[in-house]
């Protein structure tokens, strides 16, 4: 098989698709959770914090690697038992959250302060700021970096190959292992990779140019003068 039959073949596809999956559920996973745990690190309960900052001490400080084989392998010892795929999610996802915690964490703190005091002033709980007017002044700080986490999330999933989850890896692996065409096999895994990381780039871009036209538009709104109440638009008589 030539490099292009291969890539075109319909085990690289189907390698695609399930890398494709693994990335989305991994990252929806870890950035759901991400937004909890950095709430829960900025909340006022002292013991919450302390066990978030345990949380993403413990995950940022070993490997994904080390993270996967251990869910992998030990999670069946107690009862647990998952399919290869579940536990790439599993470990992929829990090692997630406690880097979009962080980057939670400094997009919230980036919103003024100012406006949580004006949203208070008209009456608005802490809820309803902390969904109406501090998160979507957030979303534009977090998306750049959480697109680049996407990205880093899509090669990542690379690893799920050893805990033989059938992705785009362990397809290449098993494609050279067959016909010894190493470069062949290698270089079509290659292909798909850039055509899913061109794909969350190019998406991300848009959402980015998307909120930053409805960030100018309220811009502008906020800037438009206000048109002055004339006498004949309040006073019968001038009618």
């Amino acid at each position: 098989m030539t490099f292009l039959d291969k890539a075109l073949s319909s085990d690289f596809f189907n390698a695609s698709l399930l890398t494709f999956e693994l990335t989305v559920l991994s990252m929806a996973l870890g950035v759901a959770g991400g937004v909890l745990l950095a709430l829960v690190k900025g909340g006022p309960l002292a013991p919450l914090r302390w066990l978030a900052d345990g949380y993403i001490w413990l995950f940022r400080g070993t490997p994904v690697l080390l993270q996967l084989i251990f869910i992998f392998n030990v999670l069946p010892l107690w009862g647990l038992n998952f399919s290869p795929f579940v536990c790439a999610v599993i470990a992929l996802s829990l090692n997630e959250v406690a880097y979009m915690a962080e980057i939670v964490r400094g997009g919230l703190l980036g919103v003024d302060r100012g406006q949580r005091t004006a949203a208070r002033m008209l009456g608005l709980s802490e809820t309803k700021i902390l969904r109406w007017v501090v998160l979507p002044q957030a979303a534009r700080l977090i998306l750049p970096p959480t697109g680049n986490q996407f990205i880093g999330m899509l090669k990542t999933s690379a690893l799920a190959s050893v805990v033989s989850v059938q992705d785009l890896m362990l397809t290449a692996q098993r494609q050279a292992a067959a016909d010894f065409d190493y470069a062949g096999s290698l270089g079509a895994a290659a292909l798909h990779y850039l055509v899913l990381t061109t794909v969350f780039t190019l998406a991300v871009r848009q959402i980015e140019r998307r909120l930053d036209v409805t960030r100018r538009a309220a811009g502008r709104r906020a800037k438009a003068p206000v048109a002055p109440v004339t006498t004949a638009a309040v006073d019968p008589a001038a009618r």
